[in-house]
C-alpha cells in the first residue's frame, strides 16, 4: 500500500481535482492523507480522505476575500495579478511548509502530490532528486511554463511564431521575471529562507521544472507548441466535472422547459469569483433577454436575489450538473475557469469569455487561439459586446466544428488511470 500526501491551496477549484485524485488512489487501496485549509476538512473526510489542516496565513477562505486580499480592489491588469500572486500563494509559504514538513516528521509518506501553485512545496523540492521523496504536480490551471515560444501567462499578448517572436518573447519573459513580478520574487525569497529553503532560482510560481512528473489536467490538444517543454511533463488529460460526494441536488423545476429545441446559452462567474454578478452575468441576461432562446445561469452557490430580475427567458439556480446542462448548451458564457472550460469543451461547447483576473486571462487566450470561441479581452464585459460574440458562435458553424474536434480528443484520455501510471512510474523508477 502506498501512503499519498496531497498538498492543496485552499481554493475551491485546487482542492476539488485534488480530492478527485485523492479518491481514485484510495479506491484501489492506497492510504491518502490530504493537507489543506480547515474548511474543507468536511469534503476530505466524506471523500474517505484522512484530513490535515494548515494554520495561520495559510488557512484563509476564498469565501471572505478581505481575510486575504482585502486590497484587491485597488489593483487592476498586471498590478492586480502581481497582487493575488502575493496575497494567495506567496505570503502563506512558511505556514504552508510548516504543515507540510511536520507530516513529513510524523508520517512514512511515499509520494507527495502538490496542485501547481502550492509553493510551500519548494524547500523540498529545492532539494537534490535522489535525496528526497518523490514529488508530482497536478496541473490544475492552464501550463505557466516560460518559453522562447510563448509570450508570459496571463499578459493578453497574442501567440505569434518566427524568430522575431521567439526574441520578443524572451524580453518579455524576462521582464516578467525580473520587472513586473520583481517584489514577489524577492519575497518569495525571503519567505522560503524563513522556511528553510533558498530563493528560487527561476520564477517562483514556474515550478513545473522541478518536480519528478508535472500532470496537467488538460489535453495536449489545448496547450501552445513549445520547443522546450521540459521532459517531465504529462498531459492526462481534465478530470470529468470533479465534484465533492454530496454535491448532486435534484434538478430544478424548469428543467423540462430547455427541450423545446430553442438554443441554450449558459452563463456562469464560477465558484469564487461571483459574488458580484455584474460582472458576467447581468451583462449576459440583458444582452439575450429578448433573443428566442433560453438563459441558464447559475450562480455558484451565490444567493439566486443577488442577480436580480430575470426576463422571460432566463432560468436560475445555485447549482446547476454540468454532466446533464452541458450536453444540451450551444454557447457557454463564462470568466475562464480552467476547470468549468475543459468541461464545456468535453461537450462540444463552444465559449464567450471574460477573464480579468488569477489565470482566466490565460484561458481566454487559449480560447481564442484555438478557435473555440471569443475572448472578449476584458474581465467586465457590455452587453453589447456579450450580444455579439454569443450572435457571432450561434451563426458560425465553424466554432461548434472546432469544440467537436477538441471533445473527440478529449474523449481519448483517463485521467485518472494516467495519474495512476505516473505514480506507479516514479516509484518503480525510484526504487531501481
Amino acid at each position: 500500500m502506498t501512503t499519498a500526501l496531497l498538498c492543496s491551496n485552499p481554493l475551491y477549484g485546487h482542492v476539488n481535482p485534488m480530492l478527485a485524485v485523492g479518491r481514485d488512489l484510495a479506491a484501489r487501496g492506497d492510504r491518502v492523507i490530504v493537507l489543506t485549509g480547515s474548511r474543507f476538512e468536511t469534503a476530505t473526510l466524506d471523500s474517505g480522505l484522512e484530513f490535515r489542516s494548515f494554520h495561520g496565513a495559510a488557512d484563509f477562505d476564498e469565501r471572505d476575500p478581505a481575510s486575504f486580499v482585502p486590497d484587491a480592489h485597488r489593483y487592476s491588469g498586471i498590478a492586480l495579478s502581481q497582487y493575488q500572486v502575493e496575497s494567495t500563494f506567496i505570503r502563506p509559504i512558511p505556514d504552508q511548509w510548516r504543515a507540510l514538513s511536520a507530516i513529513l516528521a510524523e508520517e512514512q509518506i511515499d509520494v507527495v502530490l502538490i496542485d501547481s501553485l502550492f509553493v510551500g512545496a519548494l524547500p523540498l523540492l529545492q532539494r537534490d532528486p535522489g535525496k528526497r521523496l518523490p514529488v508530482l504536480v497536478i496541473g490544475i490551471g492552464p501550463l505557466a511554463q516560460f518559453s522562447v515560444d510563448t509570450p508570459p501567462a496571463n499578459s493578453r499578448i497574442r501567440m505569434a511564431s518566427g524568430p522575431v517572436a521567439r526574441v520578443r518573447n524572451r524580453l518579455l519573459n524576462e521582464m516578467a521575471r525580473r520587472v513586473f513580478f520583481a517584489h514577489a520574487q524577492r519575497l518569495a525569497g525571503q519567505l522560503l529562507i524563513e522556511a528553510g529553503g533558498q530563493k528560487p532560482d527561476g520564477f517562483v510560481i514556474e515550478i513545473s521544472r522541478l518536480p519528478d512528473r508535472y500532470l496537467q489536467l488538460g489535453p495536449r490538444e489545448f496547450e501552445y507548441e513549445r520547443r522546450d517543454l521540459s521532459d517531465n511533463i504529462r498531459f492526462v488529460g481534465p478530470l470529468s466535472s470533479a465534484r465533492t460526494p454530496g454535491a448532486a441536488e435534484s434538478l430544478p423545476d424548469w428543467w423540462g422547459e430547455l427541450g423545446d429545441g430553442k438554443p441554450i446559452v449558459h452563463v456562469t462567474q464560477g465558484t469564487l469569483d461571483n459574488h458580484d454578478p455584474s460582472t458576467v452575468i447581468r451583462p449576459t441576461i440583458d444582452a439575450l433577454a429578448d433573443l428566442d432562446l433560453h438563459v441558464v445561469v447559475s450562480t455558484g452557490r451565490s444567493p439566486i436575489e443577488s442577480v436580480g430580475p430575470l426576463p422571460p427567458n432566463a432560468r436560475i439556480a445555485e447549482f446547476l450538473p454540468y454532466d446533464q446542462l452541458l450536453p444540451l448548451c450551444d454557447v457557454m458564457v463564462t470568466n475562464g475557469g480552467y476547470g468549468g472550460t475543459l468541461a464545456a469543451l468535453a461537450a462540444g461547447v463552444p465559449l464567450v469569455v471574460a477573464g480579468a483576473a488569477e489565470d482566466k486571462p490565460e484561458v481566454a487566450a487559449r480560447v481564442d487561439y484555438f478557435g473555440v470561441g471569443i475572448d472578449l479581452r476584458t474581465g467586465r464585459p457590455t452587453a453589447h459586446q456579450v450580444r455579439a460574440a454569443v450572435q457571432r458562435i450561434l451563426h458560425d458553424a465553424s466554432f461548434r466544428r472546432r469544440a467537436a474536434t477538441l471533445r473527440d480528443a478529449i474523449a481519448g484520455y483517463d485521467p485518472f488511470r494516467n495519474i495512476r501510471h505516473e505514480i506507479d512510474t516514479v516509484l518503480t523508477e525510484r526504487r531501481l
